[in-house]
């Protein structure tokens, strides 16, 4: 097991719900921290809640691809390395697929999927030529298999699976590793902030979310999951188990997600 406590480790969706609490967790451990996201006073109040004072706040767009490179450069210049990006910045979605308007399945991609990637691929060279570094990605359990009113959003969580599979086999040599999150329901704004189908907010929490595992607790089982270098982790209560259905038993879990309270 290799610990975490010391690490610089930029997190990206670090103003509100997992990255917030991700921060505070590794504040503890005496990490050096690098806070992205778009909203500047958020990140400036989880700073002020860190335990550590080695907290740099870096706020940028994710869908701002074509400056990828100089956002990495900028991160890198804060500590004069990065061991560990957690990529966590995502937005999620609630519509049915018939009503959701094209847009806002390309901002689902855009955002969940694009902006991951290129803040990745431009951060790799120096993960490369330091011959180390971690990529810890945090997908969710619509990841690995579908529910009704994530039509989008469960394809851009695939998406990571396949991209970060790859980038783990062609760079093991590089000592580079992969390690892939997936969520349950976790106490977080996501169903609040959760597109609908015509791009707005959803603006109300969901059952499922509001009797979820609590981050501080979800962010323990990460952090245990990145200190073991697991290819993947399974966070969530029963609905972990839709991984084992969807594997052996796929009929089934089709089944029982349209038995389900989804919404």
């Amino acid at each position: 097991m290799s610990a975490i406590n010391g690490k610089v480790v930029w997190i990206t969706g670090a103003s509100s719900g997992i990255g917030e609490a991700l921060a505070y967790e590794l504040a503890l451990r005496n990490c050096k921290l690098i806070l992205s996201a778009r909203n500047i006073k958020a990140l400036e109040s989880v700073k002020s809640r860190c335990s550590s004072s080695d907290v740099m706040i870096f706020p940028f767009d994710l869908t701002d691809f074509d400056n990828a490179k100089e956002h990495v450069e900028r991160a890198i210049s804060f500590f004069g390395k990065i061991d560990i990006l957690v990529n966590n910045g995502g937005v999620s979605q609630r519509s049915l697929l018939v009503d959701t308007d094209f847009e806002v399945d390309k901002k689902l991609i855009e955002v969940d999927y694009l902006g991951t990637v290129a803040v990745t691929k431009a951060l790799l060279p120096h993960f490369i030529k330091n011959q180390k570094g971690h990529f810890v990605t945090v997908t969710s359990l619509m990841g690995k298999f579908g529910s009704p009113y994530r039509s989008g959003y469960c394809g851009a969580k695939h998406a990571l699976h396949g991209f970060f599979d790859v980038l783990r086999m062609e760079h093991q040599k590089d000592y580079v590793n992969v390690t892939l999150i997936c969520p349950g329901f976790i106490q977080t704004n996501v169903a609040i902030n959760a597109l609908t189908a015509d791009g707005s907010k959803q603006n109300t929490d969901d059952e499922a979310t509001l009797n979820g595992m609590p981050t501080a607790a979800f962010v323990k089982k990460l952090v245990n999951a990145v200190e073991s270098k697991k290819f993947e982790a399974y966070i969530g209560g029963k609905e972990v188990l839709g991984i084992y259905l969807k594997r052996f038993f796929p009929k089934m879990l089709h089944h029982f997600v349209l038995k389900s309270k989804v919404r």
